[in-house]
Order: structure tokens, then sequence, then C-alpha cells
């Protein structure tokens, strides 16, 4: 893993194609950043690549559509069928 530091307005090269700039700095030590790159390259926050990863692993477990109908809560006047 490359550490780099930077300062608002300062940029990293990643190849030909990426730019990485620093937008700002908030106080708490968020960091705001801008991605130039091509469109056809997939970015993805970190957290958001863990639920993708959960949800294909759900979408591949076996379960008939009825089945998970009856997972779903029942909505009128309260109560609930069974």
């Amino acid at each position: 893993m490359l550490i780099l530091q930077r300062k608002p307005g300062e940029s990293v090269l990643i190849g030909d194609e990426i730019e990485v700039t620093v937008v700002s700095v908030e106080t708490g030590g968020r960091v705001r950043l801008a991605i130039s790159a091509p469109k056809s390259l997939t970015i993805l926050r970190n957290e958001l690549r863990g639920a993708m990863d959960a949800n294909k692993e759900a979408a591949r477990e076996e379960a008939s559509p009825l089945a998970l109908l009856e997972l779903l809560p029942r909505h009128g006047g309260g109560e609930t069928k069974k």
C-alpha cells in the first residue's frame, strides 16, 4: 500500500487515465476527493462493495419466490393472517 500526503487542490495520478484530487479536508478528518477516470471504470466506496458482495451471495441462495414472500410482513388492519 502506498501512503501519500496531499493538501487540498493537490492530485495523485494513477496510470495515464485516473486522477484523484483532494478537494477539502473538513474538521473531524473527513476528506473530500474528486476522481477523474474513464466512464468504463467502476468506482465504489469500500462499504458499498461489501454490501454488493453480500447481496450477490444472498441471490445465490436457493429459495422459492413463495417462500421469500412469506418472509415479508403483511399489512392490513394491524393483524397478520396465518
